[in-house]
C-alpha cells in the first residue's frame, strides 16, 4: 500500500523538483511534458529501474520502500538527473 504519491514533472530538458526527500512506501510519477521523448533511469544499488521512452503526456511510477538515496537520469539526455532521498 502506498503512503503517499508524489509527482515530479519533466519539462525543459528537466526533471521538477530535481530533488526529493520522501517516507518508505511513497510513490513517485514522472510525467512528461516536453516535447521530445526522455527515459528515468535509475540504475542505483539495491534498486534500479528504467522506463520505456516516455512521449508527450506518457507517465512512469516507482515506488520507493526502502530508505536509501536514489540517483536518476534520463538516459537520452544525461544532463538531465535527480535525486530522491527516502528517509
Amino acid at each position: 500500500m502506498n503512503l503517499a504519491m508524489i509527482a515530479v514533472t519533466i519539462s525543459n530538458f528537466a526533471f521538477g523538483p530535481a530533488e526529493l526527500t520522501v517516507r518508505p512506501g511513497t510513490e513517485v510519477v514522472w510525467t512528461n511534458r516536453d516535447e521530445e521523448p526522455h527515459t528515468v533511469v535509475g540504475p542505483g544499488p539495491g534498486m534500479s529501474f528504467k522506463s520505456a521512452g516516455l512521449d508527450t503526456g506518457d507517465s512512469f511510477a516507482v515506488t520507493f520502500d526502502k530508505p536509501g538515496l536514489y540517483r536518476y537520469f534520463c538516459s537520452i539526455h544525461p544532463q538531465m538527473t535527480g535525486t530522491i532521498r527516502v528517509e
